[in-house]
């Protein structure tokens, strides 16, 4: 069943659309990859999604028991965001605030998620450390963990690769596939065509003209374009 339905969407900032006319759906469980250059709408789409910007027209409709507010967030790191005096458990315990309501304070509800998410990113012996003294793995790790305490249906992950060696690239792509299989939905912004093809179900691309599909269709769509441009 649909999590999201983009329909005719128009998006853009104030000197101007720079997408147009874009149309897909996400079901749960899917994998999507966009893909594209750096300008070409990557971010502006994954922000009008979140709720951070408001698309100049069309709609962002959300479904199968989907609330835009307990989206799951990984967003690039800023230096501001590698420096932040709070610990691992601080950080990741601060992914429920969506979830607070009328209470003022987390309740024993959402310390429970939050050690659950800590296990599972295999960081709960790090819980008292400080964030700021962490490695770029180690950070991301913990942010992911803050992600998954925002929801329970859809991730949204913005590079969520960048600045990592390879081997701790491999740990990340490799958590990520599990937390998909697991039946988790995803939304992945990535430059690395090549693993974005390992990874999603369906990729969406602003490579020239913007495409959605299938793995599967993308991969004849971009093997019938690269033979126009022969």
């Amino acid at each position: 069943m649909a999590l999201i339905t983009c329909r005719d969407l128009v998006l853009g900032y104030e000197d101007g659309p720079i997408v147009e006319n874009l149309n897909f759906t996400l079901n749960r469980g899917e994998f999507l990859c966009i893909i594209g250059e750096n300008g070409s709408g990557k971010t502006t789409l994954m922000k009008t999604i979140l709720g951070l910007l408001k698309p100049y027209s069309g709609e962002v409709l959300f479904g199968d028991g989907l609330k835009q507010e307990q989206i799951g967030y990984l967003p690039q790191q800023t230096l501001v965001q590698k420096d932040f005096p709070a610990s691992v458990e601080e950080v990741v315990l601060s992914g429920r605030q969506n979830h607070l309501g009328r209470h003022f304070f987390y309740q024993k509800e959402d310390h429970e998620i939050a050690k659950k998410n800590m296990e599972k990113l295999q960081i709960s012996d790090l819980r008292k450390k400080s964030y700021r003294h962490l490695s770029g793995g180690q950070q991301q790790r913990v942010l992911l963990a803050r992600a998954l305490c925002a929801t329970e249906d859809l991730l949204v992950l913005d590079e969520p690769v960048t600045g990592l060696d390879a081997q701790i690239t491999k740990i990340m792509y490799d958590t990520i596939r599990s937390l998909n299989k697991e039946g988790m939905t995803i939304i992945m912004i990535s430059h690395d065509v090549d693993m974005a093809l390992q990874l999603a179900t369906h990729i969406l691309s602003f490579e020239d003209t913007h495409f959605f599909g299938t793995k599967q269709q993308y991969l004849s769509y971009r093997e019938k374009n690269r033979g126009k441009a022969a």
